[in-house]
């Protein structure tokens, strides 16, 4: 039974969620304290799997607490459950908390966030997956500066001042600030060249996605160009990023899909550096037995590229909804979906796509199987399968103009 932790300073909205939440207690053991010093006190005598916390409380407020279980108890799942909507507040979350959840939230969707986060521990906990990052020699560390940018934004006295200074201080990231404020999806009446500026435009999140990405895709070394063209790859996932954009314009899962997206095959860069000739031979089983390649991978290696790259953007602290999406971008009917979040988004732009990864590779390989419509209507979807087909349409023939 999972055991889940509920802290909230409401006398009265703990008790309301105690008797919403009465329907779990076959699934889940429940603990409901009013305090952070409360919440850390239950920590000290029991294991816990899930906290829910309030953001703002008296004393110690729900960041604090999260710092403090995240020092203590990395493994525990960290959701923030707030009625409050503070930019600042949010910002200091971000390194913090795995997921976010606005009051009033409806339990079945509590339900559905706390049992997905769990799932998705299990998976990265799998044996196979715990076999194949205990033979590699040293995972990729978290890129400078999207550490630096992350506790910048930990910080509650962080400027976007400070910000601009630690992307000004980093060419690369910063002429991808520049060219992305400039491009023509923003139409901007005159030309951007103020750092400062530019992220006031752009957003915190939007600059963080940007600066691990240009980190990830350009720093680091790059072997066995033979086995796989990592440049064609890297085209692949600058596509699926630009259809996962167009499919998410405007909706508030926005920049989370867009990062799943210029992450989703990290893990092609782990396996290359790290287990090349297991690579290879799962290469020649999808070949030779017409399987797709993620599922040779687990075959040969004990998990695919999805999961290796779910697991090291969890190490990195990433949000959550980021590590599923990537963990499940192959198999996205494994997880229980409640609507369009960035899993649906990222797994549908793989299937709208023009080519597959399988095309960065030397040896011609099994097409991946891709959703469809029914996983369109699945998932209830607010559009239409056409709709997803004008935009993909519309957004790449943009990109060739």
């Amino acid at each position: 039974m999972r055991r889940i932790l509920f802290v909230e300073d409401d006398p009265a909205v703990l008790d309301a969620m105690r008797r919403s939440l009465l329907s779990m207690s076959h699934k889940w053991g429940m603990v409901f304290v009013g305090s952070g010093v409360r919440a850390l006190a239950e920590l000290e005598r029991g294991q816990f799997e899930v906290i829910v916390t309030d953001m703002r409380m008296p004393g110690m407020d729900g960041a604090e607490l999260l710092r403090k279980v995240s020092e203590r108890w990395p493994h525990i799942v960290r959701i923030v459950l707030s009625g409050h909507s503070d930019l600042q507040q949010t910002i200091r979350l971000v390194p913090l908390a795995h997921q976010y959840l606005c009051k009033p939230c409806e339990p079945p969707r509590l339900e559905n966030t706390v049992e997905r986060c769990v799932e998705l521990q299990e998976l990265l906990g799998a044996p196979g997956l715990r076999a194949l990052v205990g033979r590699i020699r040293q995972l990729p560390q978290l890129p400078v500066t999207f550490a630096k940018l992350q506790t910048a934004m930990e910080d509650e006295n962080a400027t976007v001042h400070d910000i601009a200074r630690i992307v000004s201080a980093d060419s690369v990231i910063a002429a991808k600030v520049l060219q992305m404020v400039n491009s023509a999806f923003f139409r901007l009446a005159r030309p951007m060249t103020n750092i400062e500026q530019a992220i006031n435009y752009l957003g915190l999140n939007s600059v963080r996605n940007l600066a691990i990405s240009a980190e990830v895709f350009t720093r680091w070394p790059v072997s066995h160009a033979a086995l796989m063209d990592l440049e064609q790859l890297q085209v692949h996932v600058m596509t699926v990023a630009k259809i996962t954009q167009s499919l998410t314009e405007d909706t508030i899962i926005g920049d989370d899909a867009l990062l799943c997206a210029l992450l989703h095959d990290i893990g092609y860069w782990v396996l290359i550096q790290e287990c090349p000739r297991e690579l290879e031979r799962a290469i020649s089983l999808a070949k030779t037995q017409g399987i797709a390649l993620h599922e040779a991978e687990e075959r040969v290696i004990g998990a695919n590229h999805a999961q290796i790259g779910a697991y090291l953007i969890g190490i990195w602290g990433l949000p959550y909804p980021i590590v599923e999406a990537v963990a499940h971008h192959h198999a996205p009917e494994r997880v229980q979906q409640t609507g369009f979040d960035a899993l649906a988004a990222l797994a549908l732009a793989g299937a709208l796509a023009p080519a597959d990864d399988t095309q960065s590779f030397a040896h011609s390989l099994p097409p991946d199987r891709k959703v469809g419509p029914a996983y369109l209507a699945a998932i209830g979807a607010p559009l239409q399968w056409s709709e997803l087909e004008r935009r993909v349409a519309e957004c790449l023939a943009d990109g060739e103009r």
